[in-house]
């Protein structure tokens, strides 16, 4: 599966895919199925890249952000997107309601959101009865 990018303004999807291509990383763009643009990277990137291609969506996410705000608080069709590596190595898009993505955003930094979103995955797919003071 390809990493995935999502954004809600299709000008600044196409500036992501000019810095990946910049960086020699090719990628293609795709309509996503809620809202907005996907872009789709290839599986296997060296470490460097991926952290040069998430310092760029990070920067492109803050613009997103001050749009949406732009748009006022009351768009609920907006939504979040936050690319997880499952614990089997996939990556997956998960898709946040636009007031939690918001808040999430206010109070944590993108490797936290990442950080919680694939702890919550894991969790999803490796569920547990263990008491919480039981588990590692």
């Amino acid at each position: 599966m390809a990493n995935q990018y999502i954004f809600f303004a299709q000008a600044l999807a196409d500036r992501f895919i000019a810095g990946a291509g910049a960086l020699g990383v090719a990628g293609r763009t795709r309509a996503d199925p809620i809202e907005g643009v996907v872009v789709d990277l290839p599986d296997g990137l060296a470490d460097d890249l991926l952290d040069a291609l998430e310092e760029q969506y990070d920067l492109l996410m803050e613009e997103q952000r001050e749009l949406i705000d732009a748009q006022g608080e009351d768009d609920e069709s907006v939504v979040m997107g936050v690319t997880v590596t499952l614990p089997d190595g996939a990556s997956c898009l998960v898709s946040l309601p636009a007031p939690l993505g918001r808040r999430l955003v206010e109070h944590f930094s993108t490797d936290e959101i990442h950080a919680l979103v694939a702890a919550v995955a894991a969790s999803v797919l490796d569920p547990s009865d263990a008491p919480l003071c039981c588990r590692n």
